[in-house]
């Protein structure tokens, strides 16, 4: 059972990044292509609460979809019994959350 809530909650943190990151990518190369430098880009994202809320969620699917995804690469190349496989797969999230969480708060506010 926890296999196929691990899938699926893969599954769907997929289904949020998705658009999210093409809506990155589209705003990463129109950056670039008009030349805006860090200061722009920061002064255009301050304080807006559309920027915090897309990325804090492409932050929070991505460190689910990462975390399980490892779990899975670590459990095929290692002998990691049930429990400390999942706790790992706690820390790895959380530390992804963390990190990016405090990248999408530096941009944003």
């Amino acid at each position: 059972m926890v296999g196929v809530r691990l899938y699926l909650a893969q599954r769907l943190s997929a289904m949020i990044m998705a658009p999210l990151v093409l809506v990155h990518l589209v705003v990463v190369i129109y950056a670039v292509q008009d030349g805006i430098d860090a200061h722009e880009i920061l002064t255009r994202t301050r304080g807006s609460v559309w920027w915090a809320t897309m990325y804090g969620l492409l932050v929070a699917a991505a460190s689910v979809h990462a975390a399980i995804g490892l779990r899975v690469i670590i459990h095929e190349h290692s002998e990691i019994t049930a429990l400390p496989l999942n706790i790992l797969t706690w820390i790895i999230g959380l530390a992804l959350l963390t990190m990016g969480s405090r990248a999408v708060i530096a941009v944003t506010l």
